[in-house]
């Protein structure tokens, strides 16, 4: 199985959460299911500790709701969710 090398996580360290932070970032225009998250591939049990502690700081923000399923996004409003995107962007 051959890695997608990402300049983005050279530069700040590839972690489940930087994966997960690249991910949302790259798809900054939509909002994911936890399980469309996973393909930022992080094990499920990091992805809901992750995603607890990403939208406590604020960095993601759940949009809405369909069914059981809460929908999140990388909050542009958020100054470190900002400067992330600033620096993948300038990758």
């Amino acid at each position: 199985m051959e890695t997608e090398h990402s300049i983005f996580l050279e530069h700040v360290g590839d972690s489940p959460r930087m994966r997960l932070i690249q991910f949302l970032i790259e798809g900054r225009d939509f909002d994911y299911t936890l399980t469309d998250m996973l393909k930022a591939n992080i094990s499920w049990g990091t992805l809901n500790t992750l995603i607890a502690k990403l939208a406590e700081i604020g960095i993601v923000v759940p949009v809405r709701k369909v069914g059981n399923a809460t929908l999140y996004k990388i909050n542009n409003k958020n100054k470190t969710a900002q400067q992330l995107i600033a620096i993948y962007d300038s990758l």
